[in-house]
């Protein structure tokens, strides 16, 4: 399922009267000599250097052709990831703002042509009825906007369309970075419109209907002036500075579903809203409506939640209120069923150089941070289209990037700071960083510099700036300031089993798990391959805990892998727990062993979890007469306890009575709850600087917390071995709450398991 006509870019085939840079000129001095006549060994011999050099030149253009066209998303990333390189040596665009000379239409029929409102769609096939639908539209302008794949005799009364030819003509700097079959050649058109007088430009596709056939029925289309709309509008609350992505399906009835473009480690976080707040209406530069039938989802959703060939129809609450998002909280945005005003057009540049997937993704990220300077906000509509799913392939290939990236796209965006004076020149210094932190490449700082000396050429103005409010101490959020909302539970989608008005047996479970575990987090330490598992992992447990906090000996940030180290890893986990101040517990796990979530609903989440019933899990040992490890632990142990509260202290030898012993748990899986966090970090702030062991930290850290008669049992049903069994498949049991050990390097093991799971979880066969 494509969203418009998202193909690859591949290498333009220039049409005719492509307008094309300006090349360099090298001046030689033709001097010609007498002819010489000679016979083949001696001319292959006289010109022996300038053979090697074509044919290395050929072997380089054929190398560059084969990563683009095979599809080995390995190649092509690595032969990005050279490109990335050059930025070394790429210099910072320098442009005249005041010296852009105007451009205007004098080549199209058009040329006298204005309209405030526009609807910029691109175009690949003849006119579709949903499309001609547009044209119905009062006071709205339909731009069609060709590529290659564009039939050459296209046409529609009442649209104006730009073929490729027309296109080259406009006089426009970006042409010459445009790919010659993809949508983003929008770019294009939204430069035309601005040129014609444009205001509002609603940025769509051909596969959309407008509900109830009238734009103004959601969306804000008037903010200044008659007619405009500036009442007062929820907005998420920013109580909590740590978040900063959210899901807008919620707020609209659909918790289950989320967009293309939502970090996958933010999936789980299904909870509406504890309260709002509110703003004044007038500055929502850029709205984003909310689509019935298909909504803008990715891959994962469309392939765990398809149901064989039916289509999706998926409703959205077309009552629920319209909610602003404030400075430090961003949403993904789209580029079929949006809503730019004039302040942020310049935000309606489409990237180039990443899938096209990801460009509008990208793009709305990039504009939402950069609308902070001037004052404005993004708000999200009730369903204001109708899109409808064609059942097409959907290129998850195309999104892997996003993926990896767009989690660490949003912590650089909200950290990211200017002191220019600008807005174009925060503009173009924001996508010269981005390029740096490899978001995308020179070729969209190159892009970037066009775009922007073509507003001004087509006359656009740019906004003022005005001071960033992330900067400001934030006002405490009183009792009154607090609005509340709660969103309607509509029927939905849950792996491929369509909910209806009675919920059935699975999706009972999954709701029940879900609600019991969807405030604890799960912090799991890999020592696997983390490239091969990380996503995967996330995807497990991610439908039921609240989010899945990965740990590795290396950090990889493309997948949102902090590094940390398994014998010292408790000394991070406080940092952890700050990051979740609402958490009603912490569960770590190591990737060798599994968690049945589906056997711990009576587990007692006030209370400690830990194997210490798991008799090969923890043991006791005696500090004297072992190894000289074991002796060194013990004295350390034995300097902790002597160092502790009383309140520590009594604890934890009423559980130990000798001085000489202490307990050693492997601790591959434990839970701590909230009231007991305070507890262990003050336990890690006497460890310091010893060099104690995870697996005898972690024992002596719950014996003085708590009385191990309190502990809850939960893992006394664990199968636990020291060593694997030859056969994985007779080891696993669904009745057991955890099983250890389990080893997971790769794709193929990990689909193992789940249909292994699946006997527990049967909604976990969709994922496989």
């Amino acid at each position: 399922m494509l969203v418009q006509d998202r193909a690859t870019p591949d290498a333009p085939k220039s049409p005719k009267t492509q307008i094309r840079a300006t090349l360099p000129t090298l001046h030689r001095n033709h001097r010609f000599s007498e002819p010489k006549s000679l016979d083949f060994s001696a001319w292959v011999s006289e010109n022996l250097y300038k053979i090697f050099t074509v044919g290395l030149l050929i072997v380089a253009v054929a190398a560059i052709l084969f990563l683009y066209n095979v599809g080995d998303s390995a190649a092509l990333l690595c032969f990005k990831n050279t490109q990335s390189e050059n930025l070394q040596t790429l210099q910072f665009p320098r442009v005249d703002w005041s010296s852009v000379p105007r451009v205007t239409d004098k080549s199209s029929p058009y040329a006298n042509f204005r309209s405030e409102r526009w609807i910029v769609v691109s175009v690949s096939s003849y006119p579709s009825d949903l499309l001609r639908n547009f044209l119905k539209l009062k006071g709205w302008q339909v731009l069609a906007i060709g590529n290659s794949r564009t039939p050459a005799d296209w046409k529609l009364k009442g649209a104006i369309f730009l073929s490729l030819e027309q296109q080259a003509t406009l006089g426009f700097r970006v042409v010459n970075y445009l790919p010659y079959d993809s949508y983003v050649r929008k770019s294009v058109g939204y430069l035309f419109a601005i040129q014609h007088g444009a205001k509002k430009i609603f940025d769509a596709d051909d596969r959309g209907e407008v509900v109830d056939g009238d734009l103004g029925k959601h969306f804000d289309v008037e903010l200044v002036g008659e007619g405009a709309r500036q009442d007062i509008m929820l907005q998420y609350s920013h109580e909590n500075p740590n978040r900063t992505v959210i899901n807008p399906y919620i707020h609209f009835g659909q918790r289950s579903v989320w967009p293309r473009g939502l970090p996958l480690e933010n999936v789980g976080e299904v909870g509406h809203e504890e309260f709002y707040t509110q703003v004044f209406g007038g500055k929502q530069f850029i709205q984003q409506g909310i689509s019935n039938g298909l909504p803008d989802v990715d891959s994962v959703f469309y392939f765990t939640r398809k149901s064989g060939l039916e289509a999706f129809d998926i409703r959205f609450d077309e009552h629920a209120p319209k909610v602003a998002l404030p400075q430090g909280m961003m949403v993904p945005l789209n580029s079929f069923n949006t809503m730019y005003h004039s302040p942020a057009f310049w935000g309606l540049m489409l990237p180039v150089s990443v899938s096209t997937m990801a460009s509008d993704v990208l793009r709305g990220y990039w504009a939402q941070r950069l609308l902070w300077e001037i004052g404005g906000y993004v708000a999200v509509y009730p369903p204001t289209v109708h899109r409808y799913d064609r059942i097409e392939a959907y290129p998850f290939s195309e999104e892997k990037d996003l993926h990896i990236n767009v989690g660490r796209l949003i912590k650089f965006l909200v950290s990211w700071r200017s002191n220019k004076h600008r807005l174009f020149e925060k503009i173009l210094e924001l996508s010269y960083k981005m390029a740096e932190e490899g978001f995308w490449t020179d070729k969209d700082v190159m892009f970037t510099a066009a775009w922007l000396q073509d507003l001004l050429s087509v006359g656009y103005q740019q906004p003022r700036l005005m001071s960033l409010e992330l900067d400001r101490p934030r006002a405490s959020i009183g009792h009154g300031d607090r609005k509340a909302f709660i969103p309607r539970k509509l029927p939905s989608v849950h792996l491929g089993v369509e909910e209806t008005g009675t919920v059935n047996y699975e999706i009972g479970n999954l709701i029940r798990w879900r609600k019991n575990f969807g405030n604890v987090v799960l912090i799991m330490f890999c020592s696997g391959p983390v490239e091969r598992t990380a996503l995967e992992w996330r995807l497990l447990y991610g439908r039921i805990f609240k989010t899945v906090v990965i740990l590795s000996e290396q950090r990889n940030p493309d997948l949102a892998v902090e590094e940390g180290h398994l014998d010292q890893v408790y000394k991070q986990l406080p940092t952890i727990f700050n990051r979740f101040t609402s958490a009603e517990g912490f569960l770590f796990l190591q990737d060798d062993t599994i968690l049945n979530y589906w056997n711990l609903l009576q587990a007692d989440k006030n209370k400690l979890w830990i194997t210490d019933k798991v008799s090969e899990s923890w043991t006791m040992v005696s500090a004297s007469g072992n190894s000289d490890w074991i002796s060194k632990q013990g004295e350390l142990v034995k300097k902790v306890v002597g160092s502790m509260p009383v309140h520590f202290q009594v604890s934890y030898k009423e559980a130990v009575n000798s001085q000489q012993s202490f307990a050693i748990c492997n601790s591959e899986v434990f839970y701590i709850p909230r009231h007991l966090v305070a507890d262990f970090d003050d336990l890690v702030s006497l460890v310091g600087n010893l060099d104690i062991h995870h697996n005898v930290a972690i024992p002596m850290f719950f014996l003085s917390m708590d009385s191990a008669q309190n502990f809850d049992p939960v893992f006394s049903t664990m199968i636990y071995k020291r060593k694997p069994p030859p056969s994985n498949l007779t080891f696993y049991s669904a009745q057991a709450s955890a099983v250890h050990p389990w080893s997971i390097s790769s794709e193929q093991e990990f689909i193992k398991l789940i249909r292994l799971m699946a006997e527990g979880d049967p909604l976990l066969m969709e994922l496989v």
